[in-house]
């Protein structure tokens, strides 16, 4: 029985490629063949593209450079509102491949997905959309980042970083090099080299998935190097910066230091796209760019349901099949991304998706009414070590395009991990704080923009500033994004707003039930198998 288990699959997976190949040998651009994939996807990386740029909206995005997003968003679509489902890496990756709700990915729902030795996992039975593009024909593969099984990706077979990783640290790598210039190349010949690599495996006329998820974008990298490698100059960031952070020297040193990151992962797309531009393959390519969440180390960043933590650039190349020039201003949502694939390439999940396939509103003609009006945000647990007996700090929100409601179940918890070693007359030193995530506040990545908020702490005006990093947080929250884009001010309490907060609510719990929400169930989160002992992993 085993056998016939194995082999079953194996011949419908052939079957599939037959016909596949056979649709290639006659029309090697017909309207029969299947595209092939190529999903860019950043560690850390929230909406930071020169695309995004607004002349009455100033904004990190007016210093950056991005020309391979760029070339994707005006030879496709842009997409304004792109959210993650939630904003820590591994449930974020695992509902981009499954195309459902963090929270229904059991153990995949948390950072590292911890489970209770010996419990039934439900993950086990979810095939994904890799796989299942596998099942109908593709050659699939990865680099870099996973944070998943590696049964999501069909294998350890299917990564390809043989030909370097470099790059996952890159400002390191190029300050230490004595040519700059020859260090750059290097670098991007290992992005070639791995692609390549992945594609020696390839079948003659055989559609491919590649993944392309380097960490450079993630913390750490070498202070200075925004300016020192790309020519970012921290002062052009003088009032571009969110509100919710103080607007210094040490903030926008780092900021400019994240969007140097930014640029060599842009630049990493950039020889990518060209590589399958020279197979002539590129107009039959479906391109994506985009990140697993927001910036991290910094307040409202990386860990937060806020659009500061959640928001991420997004852009969509499939020429005819979707239009030149598109802008989409509906929030979509990232779990969107496996339904379109496997729509684009005739196949079905088997993974009981929530997300929408994306085709129909971004073809020719086409507008965003075809779109849900909603994203559903969350999180549970980031850090496991983040607060005493690794609670989780559970969140849920609905982003629509005018507001954000979020429920805080459990407001006596630290947001962003307990202070431990943080207190009101002491605190590590800057050096300690800037680069070691545990010294407190656990959920917010070490940076120097963390180091300077906790040396200030104290300082006049600052409490504000402090309720947007790590102070305890009210059960809900509620936000107009017409006259509030930065969710600073909580409507939830104010009279006015009581009919949008009643509705959203009703909206947000009316989706968790319908797709039985563990955190309902009695706070399952909170107890294993769900609950690990984990001690907190490096991430």
């Amino acid at each position: 029985m085993k056998f016939l288990r194995t082999l079953i699959p194996a011949l419908v997976a052939a079957a599939s490629f037959t016909q596949v190949h056979a649709a290639d040998s006659t029309d090697q651009v017909g309207a029969n063949k299947q595209p092939n994939i190529l999903l860019l996807f950043a560690d850390d990386l929230g909406r930071y593209a020169s695309a995004y740029a607004e002349p009455k909206n100033p904004s990190p995005n007016d210093i950056i450079s991005t020309p391979a997003f760029d070339r994707v968003a005006r030879e496709g679509a842009l997409f304004q509102n792109a959210f993650v489902s939630v904003p820590s890496c591994t449930p974020s990756r695992a509902a981009l491949n499954t195309g459902r709700h963090f929270f229904r990915n059991s153990s995949h729902s948390q950072l590292h997905h911890p489970w209770q030795k010996g419990a039934v996992d439900p993950f086990d039975e979810i095939k994904g959309m890799p796989v299942t593009l596998q099942e109908g024909g593709y050659h699939i593969g990865l680099t870099y980042k996973l944070h998943m099984r590696a049964s999501i990706i069909g294998g350890k077979q299917n990564i390809y970083n043989s030909a370097g990783r470099d790059l996952n640290e890159y400002s390191q790598f190029l300050t230490k090099a004595k040519d700059k210039a020859a260090a750059k190349a290097q670098l991007m010949e290992q992005v070639r080299g791995n692609f390549r690599d992945f594609l020696a495996k390839r079948k003659p006329g055989q559609p491919f998935f590649y993944s392309f998820n380097p960490t450079n974008t993630h913390r750490k990298w070498t202070r200075g190097s925004g300016k020192a490698l790309w020519g970012l100059d921290p002062d052009d960031l003088k009032e571009k910066l969110p509100p919710v952070l103080p607007d210094n020297e040490v903030i926008r040193e780092d900021m400019a230091d994240y969007l140097g990151e930014a640029m060599a992962f842009d630049a990493a797309c950039d020889v990518l796209i060209k590589e399958v531009e020279k197979m002539g393959e590129l107009d039959n390519t479906i391109v994506v760019i985009s990140g697993d969440h927001g910036v991290p180390g910094f307040p409202r960043g990386k860990c937060n349901v806020h659009d500061f933590g959640s928001r991420v650039l997004l852009a969509i190349r499939w020429p005819k099949h979707i239009a030149a020039g598109r802008d989409v201003s509906a929030p979509v949502s990232l779990i969107d991304l496996a339904p379109t694939f496997l729509a684009a390439a005739g196949l079905k999940s088997f993974d009981d998706p929530n997300g929408q396939n994306l085709l129909p509103a971004i073809a020719p003609g086409s507008d965003d009414t075809k779109l849900r009006p909603w994203v559903l945000i969350g999180r549970e647990t980031h850090v496991g070590s983040a607060r005493e007996n690794n609670q989780p700090y559970p969140t849920r929100a609905i982003r629509t395009s005018d507001h954000l409601y979020v429920m805080n179940f459990k407001p006596d918890r630290w947001p962003m991990g307990a202070p431990y070693a943080i207190k009101a007359d002491s605190a590590p030193d800057f050096d300690k704080l800037a680069n070691d995530t545990y010294a407190g506040f656990r959920d917010i990545d070490a940076s120097p923009t963390k180091a300077w908020l906790v040396e200030h702490r104290n300082d006049d005006n600052m409490a504000n500033f402090l309720q947007f990093a790590w102070e305890k947080r009210p059960a809900e929250e509620l936000y107009d994004l017409r006259k509030d884009p930065f969710q600073m001010n909580n409507l939830a309490g104010n009279p006015e707003y009581e009919t949008v907060r009643k509705n959203l609510r009703e909206q947000l719990m009316t989706e968790l039930k319908a797709n039985n929400d563990p955190r309902l169930d009695n706070d399952a989160f909170d107890r294993p198998p769900y609950l690990s002992q984990q001690k907190g992993k490096r991430r």
